[in-house]
């Protein structure tokens, strides 16, 4: 058994064990209670002081809504979804951008793609986060989500698949191009160029 199926299938347990005992659902939240807290004070940027509330609101829907969890599928996903959808719906409601990065999460995503062996990667690297930040704020949300997801969750296009409910092909679209973008935002900003 791969450690991938090994995890499905203790995640599986872990839910048929909290639909017959409310209290074993404790187990799940601590399981995913630090990998979506960080998830969601990414989506939240400035409404930092929030994210124990939305995250709160995560582990109550997904306790309500868990007998419609099908456990063929990927559990981690599944409460990823709702993460993402409660984050999101939180920043519409509070009718704020959508920061989703800071200065430190945006020198991570440059780290991990830039192109080491091509002068355009030193040219990113040289970058400042700060400079990222800003090029990930000016971008679209369904870029920013994908890349978020992907470069500063690592997760694989099947589970950004799984979690945004898009087929896969389209991830690596949404991907593809909001990377071009970020490039296009750098030549469209002078003061990027001199760096």
């Amino acid at each position: 058994m791969t450690g991938a199926d090994q995890s499905l299938s203790d995640d599986v347990r872990l839910v048929e064990a909290a639909l017959r005992d409310r209290h074993a659902y404790a187990a799940l939240v601590r399981r995913y209670e630090l990998v979506l807290g960080r998830y969601v004070r990414r989506l939240l940027g400035p409404h930092l002081q929030s994210a124990d509330d939305v995250l709160q609101d995560v582990f109550i829907k997904a306790y309500v809504n868990l007998n419609d969890y099908d456990k063929s599928r990927p559990f981690g996903a599944w409460i990823y979804r709702i993460a993402h959808n409660e984050a999101i719906s939180f920043l519409r409601r509070q009718r704020a951008g959508l920061q989703i990065v800071d200065s430190d999460d945006a020198r991570l995503i440059l780290e991990r793609v830039a192109d080491h062996d091509s002068p355009e990667g030193t040219l990113q690297r040289s970058r400042t986060a700060e400079d990222v930040r800003k090029a990930l704020a000016a971008l679209d949300q369904r870029y920013r989500d994908v890349l978020v997801l992907r470069y500063l969750e690592e997760k694989s296009y099947d589970e950004i698949a799984d979690i945004l409910e898009m087929p896969m092909g389209t991830v690596a679209t949404l991907i593809n191009r909001g990377l071009k973008q970020l490039r296009v935002g750098r030549a469209m900003n002078p003061s990027w160029a001199d760096k």
